[in-house]
């Protein structure tokens, strides 16, 4: 139970790394995923109520900044899953981490477009893409990188522990 979350945020990063989208499949098996594990660890209704509200609310947050242009879809909904297993209690943590360890990506990505590719990395279109300067950056590692970083302090998690 303890391995769903780390397992579909892994997933997540690298299918935004490597195709720069994360489907839909991963958002809603992360929230069924967090009801049955809160349920499993005994964790009270209002609590669950209370982690499935900041999902939303962040959803409501996230898609205005996915309706400017400003992050993409997935991320949205990715960042919005993931605060449903953060909660409101690890939230301005959560975020916080999000904005570091994207702010670093993008500088790295950044400097990376400016280098001519090689010829091996040429003949990979994840590489080609990743390398596009018309492309936006697979935000979605920053996202993933964060709430697993964060993961291990969470209630649910260390309600698992104790159970």
């Amino acid at each position: 139970m303890l391995l769903v979350f780390p397992a579909l945020m892994a997933y997540a990063a690298f299918s935004d790394l490597f195709t720069m989208t994360i489907s839909n499949w991963i958002s809603v098996l992360l929230v069924i995923a967090f009801v049955g594990a809160a349920l499993l660890v005994g964790m009270p209704a209002a609590q669950i109520g209370l982690h499935l509200a900041c999902g939303l609310a962040v959803l409501a947050l996230t898609f205005a900044l996915f309706c400017f242009g400003w992050i993409g879809g997935g991320d949205a909904k990715l960042a919005a899953t993931t605060a449903v297993w953060m909660g409101f209690e690890h939230l301005a943590e959560y975020g916080l981490g999000a904005a570091l360890i994207g702010g670093a990506l993008t500088l790295a990505i950044l400097q990376f477009r400016r280098w001519p590719l090689p010829g091996w990395a040429r003949a990979r279109d994840w590489t080609m893409r990743l390398h596009d300067k018309d492309n936006g950056v697979p935000y979605g590692m920053a996202l993933a990188a964060a709430g697993l970083a964060l993961y291990p302090e969470t209630g649910l998690f260390l309600r698992a522990l104790a159970a």
